[in-house]
């Protein structure tokens, strides 16, 4: 059985000697790194870093000092996770189907790092889809004039099930600044089209008025601005003046599947830095 590993994230200002003092920490206790990256931003200064690490004891107890070592001696903000962390994943959905039964497969074919726990709708579409896999389906009709109440049962379920992720499969409805803010947890999105081109609504009609010969997918943490959050994922594939908008439908939804997919395994595995609307995802 593969051992327990430390994984940790942190950035801020760079100062000589970084990775050097975070190694050394790590080498004083007995522990071994499995895996080690760093970037720096150059224009802002800023160093960015992903170390895993084989710890020589308790591991929630070095898990713990090496934040306390790195934020109060380094000066640096940092996130610690553990390799056997199993984050339980809110997926919210439409009618759309197809990045829900891609997503759940990769869940129970185990590639993902996590278990989703329940399944919230503002339609019955996928009610018995979602029965068949086992998962809870929670109903949640909303409109503009039920919309606080709805989110507010959302927030409920959510917390009851103890989420630590969001993922909106072609969930086609926008969350409030009142839910976002409230929910305080990372929620990823996936947005049919190459952003920033094409936010909002159709945009496959709106790539082939335009007559683009590039489409894509993206994978992106929501924020209050709609479409605009930190882009985690991105893909294309090829299109010609061929091409109807159900051809751009169809080679789209190939890519949504397999973008949203290696947003939520990213997240997951912890590979990403936000900083600055922008992401650092170490590979």
């Amino acid at each position: 059985m593969k051992q327990t590993t430390i994984i940790a994230l942190l950035f801020g200002p760079d100062q000589i000697g970084l990775v050097s003092m975070v190694s050394s920490w790590i080498f004083s206790r007995g522990s071994n790194i499995y895996h080690a990256d760093q970037h720096k931003d150059t224009e802002a200064n800023i160093f960015f870093q992903r170390v895993e690490w084989c710890p020589s004891g308790d591991t929630k107890e070095e898990s713990v000092a090496f934040k306390e070592f790195a934020s109060q001696e380094l000066g640096m903000k940092v996130q610690v996770a553990l390799s056997t962390d199993l984050p339980k994943i809110a997926l919210l959905v439409s009618k759309i189907d197809h990045c829900f039964h891609d997503t759940i497969l990769r869940f129970r074919a185990g590639e993902m790092a996590g278990q989703i726990a329940c399944v919230i709708s503002n339609h019955k579409s996928l009610e018995k889809e979602a029965e068949a896999y086992g998962l809870p389906f929670i109903y949640q009709p909303i409109d503009d004039n039920n919309r606080a109440e709805c989110e507010e049962a959302q927030l409920k379920v959510i917390k009851s099930y103890e989420c630590e992720l969001v993922a909106m499969a072609r969930y086609m409805q926008i969350l409030s600044d009142d839910f976002l803010a409230r929910l305080a947890l990372p929620i990823i999105n996936i947005h049919h089209s190459f952003l920033p081109a094409f936010a909002g609504g159709k945009p496959y009609h709106q790539a082939h008025s335009r007559g683009v010969k590039l489409i894509g997918a993206t994978a992106h943490y929501a924020t209050a601005d709609l479409d605009e959050g930190p882009i985690i994922h991105q893909d294309v594939t090829r299109i010609s003046h061929r091409n109807s908008v159900h051809d751009l439908v169809r080679k789209g939804r190939d890519l949504e599947k397999s973008v949203f997919a290696q947003a939520i395994r990213l997240h997951l595995d912890n590979r990403i830095l936000i900083y600055n609307n922008k992401t650092v995802v170490f590979d």
